[in-house]
């Protein structure tokens, strides 16, 4: 998936109103110096004449000397001064107007930060910003919503499992009882009782199983040891660990994928992607039916399909892997899993730069994983 280009705010309105502003300070500062060095030879200069023969008692002759030594002859002097005085105004008026912008985002952080995003208003020259920041907050909120409907699916899963757990744990104690008491208990009676609380306690192993998984999610480890992996191999290894329980609902694995056919990644954490599929295949397929794997390759890329008969409502394809999603809603002891496996799973294949993805037609449900046959 390519990375989407960040589209820049635009502030054309602001950089227009302040463009505009310093022209306007600019000429005023020329139409100022021009007024003065006009006013300075005519009108303002008989003035200033005028000042020095009634203050200092002198001549005409006398004072319009003194006005061309001290103000004639340093009107460069006067005009740089009048410069100056605009130059430290158009400053403190930059200085302003970029303190107000500062202040106004930072309201707007203040009230993101206050969870009050909606009141975000800023001047309409910072329209941009103001848009910005209200997608932010847009962005917070469903972030939010999405870690409390994770955090209450966890929640969920959690309270199942441990009420799971407590009724494989009832049955183990209390056959076990029943063989402590019972020594006389006939054989074949006690070889019952043995067997029972055998799978009571297979069944417990496994919802212990599920509490680990959902602490080992939060702190899984994003490093990879990748190598070359053969997947063939891999699949046909995975294929007969599986035998034994396909077998008892008259299920089996049909594999089509090269012999020669390599992979490069994490071999352990590829084979978790792929043990999770197969279950997911196994559990939500009818007795007496195939699970078919193939794999090809195409480029630089090798696609490893996951088949089998029975459907995911297509509303749910995009949330089978968020994390604690159980496709049945419903708690089921005996297929329930904790809804993390095809979360786990998603991430891992990430990490190597591949995806994963489902799809369904109401009769038979796809699995697609996409991997890199080369290193980087």
């Amino acid at each position: 998936m390519k990375n989407e280009k960040i589209q820049k705010p635009d502030y054309s309105t602001l950089k227009r109103k302040i463009y505009i502003e310093i022209i306007l300070i600019a000429f005023l500062a020329f139409v100022t110096v021009a007024i003065l060095r006009i006013s300075l030879n005519n009108t303002a200069g008989n003035w200033i004449v005028s000042f020095f023969q009634k203050v200092f008692n002198m001549d005409w002759y006398d004072a319009q000397n003194l006005y061309v030594r001290v103000i004639r002859n340093n009107l460069n002097y006067f005009i740089y001064m009048t410069f100056a005085i605009f130059f430290i105004i158009l400053s403190r008026f930059l200085l302003s107007k970029f303190a107000k912008y500062f202040n106004e985002i930072s309201t707007g952080l203040d009230l993101l930060v206050m969870e009050k995003g909606d009141e975000i208003k800023l001047s309409l020259e910072m329209l941009a910003m103001e848009n910005k920041l209200k997608t932010i907050n847009h962005t917070l909120e469903e972030r939010k919503q999405e870690a409390k409907l994770a955090e209450q699916r966890k929640n969920d899963v959690v309270m199942y499992l441990a009420h799971d757990i407590k009724t494989p744990l009832t049955s183990v104690i209390g056959y076990l009882s029943l063989l402590d008491e019972a020594t006389d208990m006939p054989l074949e009676q006690k070889s019952k009782y043995v067997k029972i609380t055998l799978e009571k306690a297979y069944r417990l192993e496994k919802l212990i199983d599920e509490f680990f998984e959902i602490t080992r999610y939060n702190f899984q480890a994003d490093t990879l040891s990748k190598e070359s992996i053969d997947l063939y191999y891999m699949m046909v290894q995975m294929a007969d660990e599986f035998y034994p329980l396909l077998s008892t609902k008259g299920k089996q694995v049909i594999l089509d994928i090269p012999e020669d056919m390599t992979i490069y990644g994490d071999a352990d954490k590829l084979a978790r992607v792929f043990n999770n599929l197969l279950k997911n295949a196994f559990v939500y397929s009818p007795d007496n039916s195939v699970i078919d794997i193939t794999a090809m390759i195409s480029g630089d890329m090798a696609s490893i399909v996951f088949k089998n008969i029975g459907s995911i409502p297509k509303d749910k394809l995009n949330s089978i892997f968020d994390k604690f999603y159980r496709l049945d809603s419903s708690r089921s002891s005996n297929t329930g899993g904790s809804g993390i496996g095809l979360a786990i799973a998603k991430e891992i294949i990430a990490l190597h730069g591949g995806h994963i993805y489902a799809d369904s037609d109401g009769k038979q449900t796809v699995f697609t994983v996409e991997l890199p046959i080369l290193s980087e």
